[in-house]
């Protein structure tokens, strides 16, 4: 059962730009606190404007951890102008590029997690190959084109710990309910076949799984 968070938590991820449901949101949240235990950092790819990146602070201050935040806040394909999914208030009026950054604080700061969260601004695949630390939780939300999903799975599920666990977002197993492509459910059947992790949870199109060997 997915475990709420404190009632001005819930409406500040209510009130924050983005796409999540609350139900979704929820399971995100139960997640996190589960993954919390381990004592490991908590990392999204993909925040946007923050809305689920509240959860994952306000879960990662219960657990004494940190939020890890990937994102180029340049948008996904999907958020550019011409899209179903684009919102003109997040471009940049001097350059005519969108930059979610901005929305992005003050959604934290509005929220009271500043402190509890580092945003790690560029590109996921960059920073993963860099990246060197064992984590408690990887939430994918970035690109949804194959390109993109596979690389964020790549760089960052081999640093999800035993125990910890892969999030992935917007799976869609039949064509006809997806709105931004089936990367994240092609992830998804990647990432159960190479037998590191074992499905714990579904609710709506959020996956979560358990890392329980190697293999990826």
């Amino acid at each position: 059962m997915a475990t709420a968070p404190k009632p001005e938590i819930l409406a500040a991820f209510e009130a924050a730009k983005g796409f999540m449901p609350v139900d979704e949101g929820l399971a995100l949240y139960t997640a996190a606190l589960d993954a919390g235990r381990l004592g490991l950092p908590l990392l999204e790819v993909g925040t946007y404007c923050g809305r689920s990146a509240i959860l994952l602070a306000d879960a990662a201050r219960e657990a004494g951890v940190t939020a890890l935040t990937v994102d180029h806040h340049r948008g996904s394909e999907e958020q550019q102008p011409g899209w179903d999914y684009h919102d003109p208030e997040t471009v940049d009026p001097e350059l005519g590029l969108m930059d979610t950054l901005p929305t992005f604080r003050r959604t934290l700061h509005r929220a009271g997690l500043e402190e509890h969260v580092v945003a790690l601004v560029g590109r996921s695949p960059q920073i993963a190959k860099i990246w060197n630390s064992p984590l408690g939780l990887v939430f994918v939300d970035g690109g949804h084109t194959d390109e993109h999903a596979n690389a964020d799975y790549e760089g960052w599920a081999p640093h999800v710990a035993e125990g910890g666990l892969l999030v992935i977002h917007d799976v869609f197993p039949d064509p006809e309910d997806e709105f931004t492509g089936q990367a994240p459910y092609r992830v998804y059947l990647r990432a159960l076949a190479g037998g590191a992790f074992t499905e714990v949870s579904a609710s709506g199109s959020l996956r979560v799984l358990r890392r329980t060997g190697a293999g990826i």
